[in-house]
Formats: structure tokens, C-alpha cells, sequence
């Protein structure tokens, strides 16, 4: 998954702070200028040839032969302009193998930037084989197990009819210091997905922090071993009305005295944004488990989308 522009930590909490209120009002609107540089990057993020909204498809693949194209005829059929067959996917096992019909490959098709030849389709998420024909795109996705065909398309109607964000205006208010309490061990969390999945990320500890008077708790999970930054999935009250129904994001850097022992960082929920889920269909996001599921309302960072 694309991941956000980060911001840097809020530094400053005034209330704690004797600083001149120039000086207030020029952190301030440093502040303001990061939090709407980091918007506008997102939009761009998800506006780009391969971001979200060009999302188009996501079709399980079946043990055996998977005919693909844009053909009615096929298996799985690519809703975009595309050849009417690109070739046939086997399954086999953990096996994908990418096969061409008797005509072969069609012209300018490609897999990893290559003129198409038969064999094995990566489904590693970290190096997918990727196949293109112009603007479409295309990999095989591993899903617990199962095996499914995700669809790009930089022509997709959500992409060129994309009109942009909604946001709370910012305030900082709702950038509050929390206490980091690690696990040591870290232990697993089993994160549920919206296709009824579930994903087993580390939980390397919990923030603690008060936010409209209420002591409350997340619990963030690294998605990779190699991240440097904690990624929350949770819900609020606004879920209910103003913001998107099933979750939403959040990314902190590491806290102050790393993962392993106790200190403090800042979560900017300002910077609360929508899963892909939100723009799309065809995504497969995770949801907050239980203890993240706040009862109370956070008025900050992304809005419901629009479509």
C-alpha cells in the first residue's frame, strides 16, 4: 500500500510552553502549512496513474485455468479498454504460472516492464510480478491463501472524475501527547479485513493519552519489520456520521525513546485519513479491532469521500 507523506511530530504543546504568543503564532502556522502540504500530497497520492482511484477490479482467481481480457468471454474480465485476451493464469497450489494462448501474447503487453513471456507470477507483496498494457495494470494478490487478480487503470472514471478531499479544518487540539507503554514482549494482534480475513501484525505496545476529558487507549501495529513509523486502525463517534464508516488511519513516528521502552509521542489526528476501502470497492482493508474502537468523536483529519 502507498503509504502517506509523513509529517513531522508536533513538538510543541503551548499550554505547557512560556513562549511569546508571536512565537505561538508562528508555530502555528508552520504547523498549518505541514498539515496542508501533507493533504495535498495525499490527493496527489491517490490521484496518481496507479493510485486508489484507479483501482478498477479485484477478482479471485480459481484453482486451474483463469482466462483474462476485456473480452466477455473470458474468466475474469478487465472492465477497461485492453486487448480481449491477455493469456490464461493457472492456479495450482501455491503456484501461479502465467501462461499465453494459442495466438500468444498480445502487443505491448508486458510483466516487469518486459515483452510477456510465460512463467511464474510472483505474489510476494513486496515484489509482485507486474503485468501492464498502457494504462492497465495488474498483479496477483495473496489473501490468506487465496489468490486474486487486482486491476488498475490510469483512465478509471473514479480517477479522471476526481474532484478532491474533504477535511476538518485543522486544529490543534486534537495533536495530543500520549504515554507509550511497550509489551515486552510485543504480541500479535489478529486484525480483521473487510472481506472477512484477518491479518496477524505485531503489537509492539500501547499509547495512553486524554482527549475531551476521557483517558483512553490505541493499540498501533508495524505492517512490515522494516517500517519506521506505527500504524493505528481505529474508529470514533464521527464514523457514525461525518466520517468514513469502517476505520481510519493514522501514522506516528516511533516514540521518543524507540519501541522497547516507555516515553511518549505525539499523535496529530489531524492527520487521520481513509482506507482505501473508502474510494474503491476492490481494496481489502483492515478494521480496528475491539480496543481501538474509541467512544468518542475525533472532528479531525479526513472526511467521508464524495463520490
Amino acid at each position: 500500500m502507498r503509504k502517506p507523506l509523513a509529517l513531522l511530530p508536533v513538538v510543541f504543546l503551548f499550554a505547557a510552553l512560556a513562549i511569546p504568543a508571536a512565537a505561538q503564532d508562528a508555530a502555528t502556522a508552520q504547523w498549518q502549512q505541514r498539515i496542508e502540504t501533507w493533504r495535498a500530497q495525499r490527493a496527489r497520492d491517490l490521484d496518481a496513474p496507479d493510485g486508489w482511484l484507479s483501482l478498477i477490479g479485484l477478482d479471485w482467481l480459481k484453482p486451474g485455468a483463469n482466462v483474462f481480457g476485456a473480452a466477455s468471454d473470458n474468466s475474469i474480465r478487465i472492465d477497461a479498454i485492453a486487448p480481449a485476451h491477455f493469456g490464461i493464469l493457472t492456479v495450482s497450489g501455491t503456484n501461479v504460472q502465467l501462461i499465453s494462448l494459442p495466438e500468444g501474447f498480445p502487443a505491448g503487453f508486458e510483466v516487469n516492464g518486459k515483452p510477456a513471456v510465460e512463467g511464474k507470477i510472483s505474489t510476494d507483496a513486496n515484489n509482485p510480478t507486474t503485468m501492464t498494457w498502457r494504462g492497465v495494470t495488474m498483479i496477483v494478490l495473496d489473501r490468506g491463501g487465496r489468490y486474486a487478480l487486482r486491476t488498475k487503470d490510469a483512465n478509471a472514471s473514479t480517477r479522471t472524475n476526481f474532484t478532491g478531499l474533504h477535511w476538518y479544518a485543522p486544529d490543534l487540539s486534537y495533536a495530543v501527547e500520549a504515554r507509550w507503554i511497550p509489551y515486552n514482549p510485543p504480541h500479535i494482534l489478529e486484525i480483521p479485513t473487510i472481506i472477512g480475513t484477518t491479518i496477524s501484525l505485531p503489537a509492539p505496545g500501547v499509547a495512553e493519552f486524554t482527549l475531551n476529558g476521557k483517558r483512553l487507549r490505541l493499540e498501533p501495529v508495524l505492517e512490515d519489520p522494516h517500517d519506521t513509523s506505527l500504524f493505528f486502525i481505529l474508529r470514533d463517534e464521527t464514523s457514525k456520521t461525518t466520517t468514513y464508516q469502517a476505520s481510519r488511519f493514522l501514522r506516528t513516528p516511533f516514540p521518543d525513546h524507540g519501541l522497547n521502552k516507555p516515553g511518549t509521542l505525539i499523535l496529530d489526528f489531524n492527520q487521520l485519513y481513509n482506507p482505501p476501502c473508502a474510494y474503491t470497492p476492490y481494496a481489502t482493508c483492515p478494521l480496528p479491532p475491539m480496543q481501538n474502537r474509541l467512544d468518542v468523536a475525533i472532528e479531525a483529519g479526513e472526511q467521508r469521500y464524495s463520490h
